[in-house]
């Protein structure tokens, strides 16, 4: 395996950017798909550089003379905007022959299974590995002998991209390809480890790996890990970031906000996403299907002033709770009318979402006990002592301190495997 590597300082490539793709831009941003570099408050004077910023400005000097495989979607940009597909299409000594689309599509807009297609802009095919296949195949890799990804994360173990990555590498190092990961930063920060560690029989899609739900890596610094705890064996490089420290989270970097998912629509969501996400399979809503999800949550069998008030009774840290309604248009309850919450942040630094979701667990099992499916949490939360923990009605704070010893053991072993301060 070689030694990870960022590429030399040179001078920037000059591709220049298609009009479609700056409509594109454009196009997202008034979508609400794609928000300006940084929010007030939380900005910074030099931008992050991403991994495809310092590919370019190396002049793609790791892939001359290489036919690649590119695992991407929308997130897939540049610091001004232009696709990693186009940037490799038309990088001298660069031979793009096939593109890989992760879950929601190329342009992360699909909450279904995904199709192959064609790059309209490129020629070069889509293999879709969210449909009938979820691994690259012999037929998709034929003839490539570099894989390149480059897909913004979510920080978050149930995200599939992560397990996308994984199965792309098991795949490559079959068949003695290079596997190349351009790296991006851990959206909701790189220090802030929470939630049980996955167990090891409960691996799957949405869960590669025994992990904390929030793990406070990168997409390169997982492949790391993955690579040698695993075994996988792939001849893995990982074109690291400049300007990017652990405490940063993505509104901080000064790079422009592009929703990874049709639903992660803004930095405030996705850090609450993680907490949230883990109560729809027990029956709630979380705002799919509205225009604010996992800032909402709800049901038909939810009374939202009293909800309300329990909650903020709970003083949850970081946030508060105030009651609402709304009629999802699509996913859980599509068409009914359902009561609950919003949540509002407070203080994001004291958020610690994962309690926060036991906490609201909590109370939607004391006052809604028929309703709400405890059992049903183990999808996501993949920890059978957790939800045990949660049908006895422990206190959040005795499961968080249940946590301790395994997220101390997987933080000792994470540590080998980061790249930055």
């Amino acid at each position: 395996m070689r030694h990870n590597q960022t590429p030399s300082q040179m001078f920037r490539f000059g591709f220049q950017r298609p009009n479609h793709i700056g409509l594109l831009f454009t196009a997202l941003l008034t979508a609400g798909l794609l928000a300006g570099p940084a929010s007030a408050g939380a900005r910074k004077t030099n931008q992050t550089r991403t991994g495809i910023d310092e590919l370019e400005a190396s002049h793609f000097a790791i892939l001359q003379g290489k036919r690649v495989g590119l695992i991407t979607n929308q997130t897939g940009v540049d610091s001004a905007g232009r696709r990693t597909i186009d940037l490799l299409a038309h990088a001298d000594g660069v031979k793009l022959m096939a593109i890989f689309s992760p879950e929601h599509g190329i342009a992360g807009r699909m909450d279904a299974e995904v199709a192959n297609a064609r790059d309209s802009a490129t020629g070069v095919p889509i293999y879709s590995l969210y449909g009938e296949t979820r691994r690259p195949t012999d037929a998709m890799l034929a003839g490539i002998d570099t894989l390149v990804f480059d897909i913004q994360d979510a920080g978050v173990r149930f995200y599939t991209f992560v397990t996308t990555m994984a199965y792309c590498m098991e795949e490559a190092a079959k068949r003695q390809i290079e596997f190349v990961v351009l790296d991006r930063p851990d959206p909701i920060g790189g220090e802030i480890i929470e939630g049980p560690v996955l167990d090891a029989d409960r691996l799957s899609f949405v869960g590669y790996f025994p992990m904390p739900v929030r793990y406070a890596m990168t997409m390169g610094e997982l492949a790391r890990m993955f690579n040698a705890e695993n075994r996988i064996g792939a001849d893995l490089r990982v074109v690291e970031m400049k300007g990017w420290r652990r405490r940063e989270t993505y509104d901080q970097t000064g790079l422009a906000w592009i929703a990874p998912s049709p639903n992660l629509r803004s930095p405030r969501a996705e850090f609450l996403y993680p907490g949230i996400e883990i109560l729809q399979a027990a029956g709630v809503s979380v705002g799919r299907g509205t225009d604010t999800p996992f800032e909402i949550l709800g049901a038909p069998w939810i009374q939202g002033r009293k909800f309300a008030i329990e909650l903020n009774l709970r003083r949850i840290s970081g946030v508060r709770f105030a009651a609402t309604e709304f009629v999802p248009t699509s996913g859980l309850y599509s068409g009914r009318r359902c009561e609950g919450v919003r949540i509002e942040i407070t203080r994001r630094e004291a958020i610690r979402t994962m309690t926060m979701g036991l906490e609201i667990s909590g109370v939607l099992r004391r006052m809604y006990p028929k309703q709400f499916q405890v059992e049903k949490t183990i999808e996501l939360l993949g920890s059978r002592a957790t939800v045990n923990a949660m049908e006895r009605g422990e206190s959040p704070a005795e499961i968080v301190a249940r946590w301790g010893a395994d997220l101390e053991k997987f933080r000792t072993m994470r540590a080998k495997y980061l790249l930055y301060n």
